[in-house]
Parts: structure tokens; C-alpha cells; sequence
């Protein structure tokens, strides 16, 4: 596996390209407290042009109590199946700003809260300040064959790619 750190545009791209292709992650609040750490998986609603991550999340949630305790936060991106993951560290603001919920919400969202008008419905603004990715360009059949391959003639396999966002 090649290691390729990225920053600036790229870094953004590569992030955005990899939430919108595994879209559900676990945010991780309250980083300071001793295991367990507060987690729960959420489904990206948006990746903005400047990078924020958006989420949709109840006024009086352990997560949103916990960001304003402290906001920093870390994102878990897995997708085992395509061999792509990455994990974002970044800062959490959550927004009560009712257009910013409107653009945000879906009809899907009607199975968590009573439509965009809910008193409980809130985002959650996440503005990444650093992450570390591994993507796999191949699927897992071919990348399992590479290191067959590389294991009988001895070679190294390239599976994919790893670095640091720089964002």
C-alpha cells in the first residue's frame, strides 16, 4: 500500500469523494472522557463546498450535549466491502438555523423527527481539521489475488493507497 498525504483542494476532494461513497459514520463525542467513548453512527446529509460535514441530530441528544461541552469530535468512515475508510478529527458545532434545516432535511428524516418544523431537529456542523484515509482502488477479490501473487513470487503487493489529510 503507497502512502500519498494530500492537502488544500486535494485533501478536500478526497474527503468529500470518500463520505459521499460510504455516507454513514460513527461520531464519536465527549473524546476527553475515559472508555467507553460516546458513539453513534449518523448518516452524512452534506459535505459543504469548504468541507463542513453536516448531520441531522436531536435538540436533547447525548451527542449534541456533549458537543457543547466540548466540541471536538472524530468521524469513522468504513466501507470493509470496498476497502475504503477514513477517520476525520474536526471540530463540532450544533446549528439550529431553520433554513440550514430546511435545505438539510429529506423526507426520509420524517423517522426520526415530526418534519423540518420539529422543535428537536437540529445540525450538526462539522468543520475537519485533520483525517487519515486508506482506500483500496481495487475490490477486495482483486486486492486478495495481489497479495496471493505477492506472497508466491515474493513481490509487494499494491493495494491501494493510505495517507493524512492535511485540510
Amino acid at each position: 500500500m503507497s502512502t500519498k498525504n494530500l492537502t488544500s483542494q486535494e485533501a478536500l476532494e478526497k474527503m468529500t469523494a470518500l463520505i459521499k461513497s460510504i455516507k454513514t459514520a460513527m461520531l464519536l463525542t465527549d473524546l476527553k472522557k475515559q472508555p467507553p467513548i460516546s458513539a453513534i453512527p449518523m448518516t452524512t446529509k452534506e459535505v459543504d463546498e469548504e468541507g463542513d460535514i453536516w448531520f441531522l441530530s436531536g435538540l436533547k441528544s447525548e451527542h449534541n450535549i456533549n458537543i457543547v461541552k466540548n466540541p471536538q469530535v472524530q468521524l469513522l468512515y468504513s466501507n470493509p466491502s470496498g476497502m475504503e475508510f477514513i477517520s476525520i478529527y474536526g471540530m463540532a458545532t450544533v446549528i439550529t438555523d431553520k433554513e440550514k434545516l430546511k435545505n438539510l432535511y429529506t423526507n426520509s428524516d420524517d423517522a426520526w423527527f415530526e418534519g423540518e418544523d420539529d422543535p428537536n431537529l437540529t445540525a450538526i456542523k462539522i468543520t475537519p481539521k485533520e483525517a487519515y484515509y486508506w482506500d483500496n482502488k481495487q475490490n477486495k477479490y482483486v486486492s486478495l489475488f495481489k497479495m496471493g501473487l505477492a506472497a508466491a513470487t515474493g513481490n509487494k503487493a499494491d493495494v491501494g493507497e493510505k495517507g493524512k489529510l492535511n485540510l
